[in-house]
């Protein structure tokens, strides 16, 4: 399927532009003439930026990956070096370690050893975080703290590339800190609005995975085809991603509909209708436990 792409990917290019404009309007024009209003199109632009930037990892809109990430260089999200979203989320799409505490950069589960050591009010932030109305609220800051204490301790270590991704990560926020003297646009604002764009991506990101014994199972089918969809780039469809990672996102929803029952046979079910749905049933009520469920606990073997 990837040798078949064109050189130039213009739904995913022309929708990269677009969301540039907005997140432009949204700091200048329409933050002066309504802050709340220029808050909410900054907010939306910067989550639709990540979703674009998870694209330009897998290889889109170019068949060249200097251009490609030349394209994510503007650290628009504040707190995530494209270099380290890459790396780790590469990492994630070895699917036998999906939710693997310590394999999987991406997993929210914990250690039941880690977790039964945790203080309590530790254990209630994490539990509460384990709600839909958690993981938007708290998840936010609870995650961009311990990415930013992991990062921090990998840097000391000096790992591989980090440093320099990091650097590069700098240059980018240097582009938007100048944008930003210019513009309308306070930096509360802009920090309300970074707020808002994480917070839209643990929508996405809260139910992605599950633990299972077996590893196709564990990637969620979410059938929306609404703005969220659009938002997310059809990662909903995170099953049939998994599976052809190198499909760009606007092909996901035809190569789903055509092998439906397919996708829902491999991950045995994990199959939401929509994202009201997920609302309705975990809005405040956890998906699961935050130790993981397959791991031993600490008095077992």
């Amino acid at each position: 399927m990837r040798n078949a792409a064109p050189a130039i990917e213009w739904p995913t290019l022309l929708l990269l532009l677009a969301t540039y404009a907005v997140w432009a309007i949204g700091t200048t024009a329409a933050f002066a003439l309504f802050p709340l209003l220029g808050i909410l199109l900054t907010g939306l632009a910067i989550a639709q930026f990540s979703s674009l930037q998870h694209e330009i990892l897998h290889g889109h809109p170019f068949r060249s990956r200097l251009l490609n990430e030349a394209l994510a260089f503007p650290a628009l999200n504040l707190t995530v070096p494209y270099g380290r979203f890459r790396d780790t989320h590469l990492a994630h799409h070895h699917d036998p370690i999906l939710t693997d505490p310590y394999d999987d950069p991406e997993s929210n589960y914990l250690d039941p050893a880690v977790w039964a050591r945790l203080p309590r009010i530790h254990k209630a932030l994490f539990r509460f975080n384990n709600t839909l109305f958690g993981r938007i609220t708290l998840g936010p800051i609870l995650g961009n703290i311990l990415w930013l204490v992991t990062e921090a301790k990998a840097i000391r270590r000096n790992d591989p590339g980090l440093r320099r991704d990091w650097a590069l990560h700098l240059g980018g926020l240097a582009l938007v800190i100048l944008w930003l003297w210019a513009a309308a646009m306070s930096w509360w604002a802009y920090l309300l609005a970074a707020f808002i764009g994480h917070a839209l991506l643990k929508i996405r990101t809260f139910l992605e995975h599950r633990a299972h014994e077996a590893a196709r199972a564990r990637t969620v089918i979410i059938e929306d085809r609404g703005p969220l969809a659009l938002l997310f780039l059809n990662n909903n469809l995170h099953v049939v991603h998994h599976m052809h990672p190198a499909v760009p996102w606007y092909r996901l929803p035809a190569l789903y509909a055509a092998n439906r029952e397919h996708y829902q046979r491999r991950n045995e079910g994990y199959v939401y209708r929509s994202y009201l749905d997920i609302f309705r049933a975990h809005l405040f009520r956890a998906k699961d436990p935050v130790p993981h469920p397959l791991m031993p606990g600490p008095d077992q073997p």
